[in-house]
């Protein structure tokens, strides 16, 4: 499945008081695993940058000034990421920006969801995280992902941090590689080439009489306690009547 994480920047918080995009950051994925395709843009907005907003990402309307406007990217930016799932973090935050970025030009862009499905990784992070911080800063540190060289917010460098993120977020026994196909001959060819009998022998820890003697008086003392132990399977009464 072809991927793309991404991430905008923008002057402010709400596109709803003018705000509006001024960086857009991609890193495409096909199989979970990087291409080295990317899309990057910086954007010409029509409005000030709200106090704050400048110092997160370090850009400047001087900077941004001979940058094109989002009508001149518009079929590019499409074009790269028709038909993929995207992967951001705090989905609803870029996606609203976007959509208000394609309405501006009218309504036959219509909106991203239109073109793409969606995964937001903030709320996959909140689900396995509950009650924990999960800005990209904090789940880097939960993560073991190297976010050092990220002094300011941006587009492409946050796309590239948030795809480490993605995966070691969603990493499972599928990484193993037991799901290769046929197109993975590398892969499979390696674990062809994996000699078992190297591995060391697995340790068999074995119960001493004592501990055994001790375990059953545990559970002789639960039992009557309860009257009746689930492992000792059904009552007498139930397992006629069955």
């Amino acid at each position: 499945m072809r991927q793309i994480i991404l991430d905008t920047e923008t002057t402010g918080l709400e596109w709803k008081k003018g705000n509006r995009v001024v960086e857009i950051g991609c890193v495409e994925l096909f199989k979970r695993r990087p291409t080295g395709n990317t899309y990057h843009q910086y954007l010409k907005p029509d409005c000030e940058f709200e106090q704050g907003a400048q110092e997160v990402t370090g850009l400047t309307l001087e900077f941004l000034a001979d940058k094109p406007e989002f009508a001149q990217v518009v079929e590019e930016f499409l074009a790269f990421i028709d038909g993929a799932e995207l992967i951001i973090h705090n989905a609803a935050f870029d996606l609203g920006f976007l959509d208000n970025e394609l309405s501006l030009l009218g309504e036959q862009y219509g909106k991203i969801t239109d073109r793409c499905t969606v995964i937001d990784t903030l709320a996959l992070a909140r689900e396995r995280f509950p009650g924990q911080r999960n800005s990209l800063d904090a789940l880097c540190k939960r993560l073991g992902v190297d976010n050092s060289h990220r002094a300011l917010h941006g587009g492409l460098l946050d796309a590239q941090i948030l795809g480490d993120v993605y995966i070691a977020l969603t990493s499972g026994q599928e990484e193993i590689g037991f799901g290769l196909g046929e197109d993975d001959a590398g892969g499979a060819a390696a674990l062809q080439a994996f000699d078992a009998s190297k591995l060391l022998p697995r340790p068999r820890v074995v119960a001493t009489p004592s501990e055994q003697e001790a375990h059953a008086a545990r559970l002789e003392r639960l039992r009557k306690k309860a009257g009746h132990a689930l492992w000792d399977g059904p009552k007498l009464e139930e397992a006629a009547s069955a």
